[in-house]
């Protein structure tokens, strides 16, 4: 007789499913399923208990960043559950030019189309989210040759993916998350970008590089509010930043925040409750 699993459905609002999967990532749970607003978390019985989650969930809640939230508990066969939902990835073509697919998914690029193949695992930034692709978007359109680029909260390296293959002559990558840094550069490397991606494990003030042409940070506000000073100092005057993460309603707050008398914003750009802001340094 098969082991049964525990399986959470968690809905929440709003609803970032990669912010919460990477939160949920550091219990003890067997896989994740991304549905429509919806998260299906499995574990193993004896693992994790619906007030673990409850108790993450609740920390969002208590710095703004998630509203509401529900969890509720059921019992599974068992699976290999993060296998499953990796069965669930599709090629996401974020624009014209950029295209996300998973390893087991065939895709014939038309010409000048840029192929990023991830295979997420335990970390985040799927190009499934709205965020990552607002990142994208604005990645391609404001990108100009940098010679340096930073990817503050790199995730599956995505964003450090996509700059490399739209020329970029050297990226750094960092993540204070142990799986990000193995999920990471893992997929540098199945891209074939290890010589121009470093992915690191550390926070950005131990971050000894400086003067980077293009600094790109897909992270929520308050994590976004408290390393501003040290974003604003590691970008090069005339550089540009690119930021998400941010709900609608916390935009004001985040231009606030990032704009003096040397960082401009100059763009923002929005998907349903999502926006990601473009700044520049001045000379």
């Amino acid at each position: 007789m098969e082991t049964e699993f525990k399986k959470f459905t968690v809905h929440a609002s709003p609803f970032n499913p990669d912010l919460i999967s990477s939160l949920m990532w550091e219990l003890n749970i067997s896989g994740i399923e991304e549905l429509e607003n919806t998260l299906i978390i499995y574990s193993e019985p004896d693992s994790v208990s619906k007030s673990d989650l409850e108790n993450m969930l609740a920390k969002l809640v208590k710095e703004n960043i998630l509203d509401t939230f529900s969890v509720a508990e059921d019992k599974v066969e068992n699976k290999n559950w993060n296998e499953e939902w990796e069965k669930n990835l599709e090629i996401i073509e974020v624009t014209e030019k950029i295209v996300i697919k998973p390893t087991n998914k065939k895709y014939k690029p038309k010409e000048n189309q840029i192929i990023i193949t991830i295979d997420p695992k335990m970390s985040f930034g799927t190009g499934r989210h709205q965020t990552t692709k607002l990142m994208l978007i604005l990645l391609e359109k404001y990108f100009n040759n940098p010679e340096k680029v930073l990817d503050v909260g790199t995730g599956t390296a995505i964003l450090s993916i996509a700059a490399a293959k739209l020329g970029a002559k050297k990226v750094t990558g960092i993540d204070i998350d142990e799986w990000c840094f193995i999920n990471g550069t893992e997929n540098v490397r199945k891209n074939n970008v290890a010589g121009t991606v470093r992915i690191e494990k550390l926070e950005i003030n131990k971050l000894n590089d400086n003067d980077f042409d293009l600094i790109l940070a897909n992270i929520n506000k308050n994590v976004l509010l408290s390393i501003k000073e040290e974003i604003k100092n590691k970008l090069k005057k005339n550089g540009l930043l690119i930021l998400s993460g941010i709900l609608n309603t916390d935009e004001s707050s985040i231009v606030q925040n990032f704009t003096d008398q040397q960082i401009l914003d100059i763009e923002i750009y929005r998907m349903d409750e999502w926006s990601a802001i473009v700044f520049r340094k001045a000379n």
